[in-house]
């Protein structure tokens, strides 16, 4: 009786919305065009070696296997991908029969890991486009995300799961051609970002598609279709429902990629950084102070110069950068208060990342980084005596003087004093003592009586 009351109700009850997304997908399932091999630039030999074995096992075990999402998007684009994922039509536990080498993760999403050394090929099993309400094996919050999707289908069915064009292509390695259900080809070659289904109900879904479209446009230097990009402005918010771990590996991605400052200023003019940084967001909209957002941008710019010249770059400086004006005018406002300098800007530090971590969940070991960063700006002013050695000697000392730079270079304190600092590591012991010295003071002339006068 539930099976045909459910029945009726599906079709009854279907709102406009839907019906309009399930002709495009009978429309586009009709229109599939498979590119043969001459028809694109892929090769084999560009693919990781392990991820071709796990393609050609599972066909060999009578599964269907093709490389899928941003790998492929990637090679066609002749850059070196990251990562190689694999879809396939076996379930994860076939994938771990076929592999011992395998392991199966996730809850929300399971999918199979396939392990050679330190490289991972991700194996995900065809997931179901269709609505399965009733399925223990699917789970949807009431604002429509997807708390645990793992009902399996079909590549037809996959397709649908996927979230932008370009990243639902498939290559199959039966024949090495590319199949395309979505007009990824076209919009890959055109360098647009468009969503696959309804925008706002797949935003809801998962809000990250709002970060991934960012940092998607940002990395491929594509644009956004304006029917992605318009619901965007009004659901940002829905981020502050993402588990604020998840956020924080998306913020990692967007801003060290090499395209850091591309994405801040893409994240704020969607709205979307001040779900992400809400206490940094307040600063950068003082207008009458201008050094956060110079400040932000000059430390994003270092970093992307950094990632350009192949150094290591640390996602404590970064999130320091972002939330120092934060801790500055906290500390400031606990001073008029009676407090002490050091103890005001401790307890600042304290309280702005208790406030942040409830946005993106940063790491103790990246937030006690960044809380030395803060406080050694102080001992920067002692240059007297035996501390300036001292702080040299403190295993953040330079991470710490390059945020004094930052700070000098865009106004925030004096480029004496970075000068001084700059100065005083390549300095010889002896003019080092030389400027360590206290200042003289100079000796007051003794006061000479005057003679008196026979007239006196």
């Amino acid at each position: 009786m539930k099976v045909i009351l459910n029945f009726f109700k599906k079709i009854f009850s279907a709102s406009d919305e839907g019906d309009v997304a399930d002709l495009e997908r009978s429309n586009s399932q009709s229109q599939v065009k498979v590119y043969s091999r001459s028809e694109h630039n892929i090769s084999r030999s560009q693919m990781s070696e392990n991820a071709v074995k796990v393609l050609y096992r599972l066909k060999k075990s009578g599964y269907e296997a093709y490389l899928v999402g941003g790998c492929v998007r990637d090679l066609l684009l002749g850059y070196e991908p990251k990562d190689f994922d694999v879809a396939t039509d076996a379930s994860p536990e076939q994938v771990k029969k076929v592999f011992r080498n395998c392991r199966i993760i996730g809850r929300r999403f399971r999918l199979a890991h396939v392990f050679f050394g330190r490289e991972i090929i991700e194996v995900a099993t065809f997931r179901s486009s269709d609505d399965a309400a009733d399925n223990k094996e699917q789970k949807v919050h009431e604002d429509g995300r997807l708390l645990r999707d793992n009902v399996f289908g079909s590549i037809e069915d996959d397709v649908w799961r996927r979230d932008f064009t370009v990243n639902a292509l498939y290559y199959n390695i039966r024949d090495f051609s590319i199949i395309d259900y979505t007009g990824g080809m076209d919009d890959h070659s055109a360098g647009v970002l468009k969503l696959i289904g309804d925008p706002a109900t797949r935003y809801r879904e998962d809000p990250v598609r709002m970060l991934r479209a960012v940092r998607f446009a940002v990395k491929l230097g594509f644009s956004i279709d304006e029917s992605t990009e318009k619901p965007i402005f009004e659901l940002a918010p829905l981020l502050k429902g993402i588990p604020a771990a998840r956020l924080y590996d998306e913020v990692l991605k967007m801003f060290l990629s090499g395209k850091g400052i591309q994405a801040f200023e893409m994240l704020r003019h969607y709205g979307l950084f001040e779900t992400l940084f809400p206490q940094a967001d307040h600063c950068l909209n003082n207008e009458q102070n201008n050094f956060p957002r110079v400040f932000i941008a000059k430390a994003l710019e270092n970093s992307d110069k950094r990632i350009a010249d192949d150094k290591s770059v640390t996602p404590y400086f970064l999130m320091a950068a972002f939330l120092w004006e934060a801790v500055q005018e906290l500390a400031k406002e606990k001073m008029r208060q009676g407090e002490e300098e050091s103890f005001a800007y401790q307890h600042a530090a304290s309280n702005v990342l208790s406030a942040q971590t409830k946005s993106i969940s940063i790491p103790k070991r990246v937030t006690q980084s960044m809380r030395e960063v803060w406080l050694l700006q102080l001992r920067f002013e002692k240059r007297i005596g035996g501390r300036p050695y001292r702080l040299l000697g403190h295993p953040r000392f330079r991470a710490a003087y390059d945020f004094l730079v930052l700070r000098a270079e865009t106004g925030g304190a004096e480029m004496e004093l970075a000068q001084w600092w700059t100065k005083f590591q390549d300095a010889s012991d002896t003019e080092q003592k030389k400027m360590t010295r206290p200042p003289r003071k100079r000796k007051a002339k003794p006061k000479t009586k005057r003679k008196n006068s026979d007239n006196d």
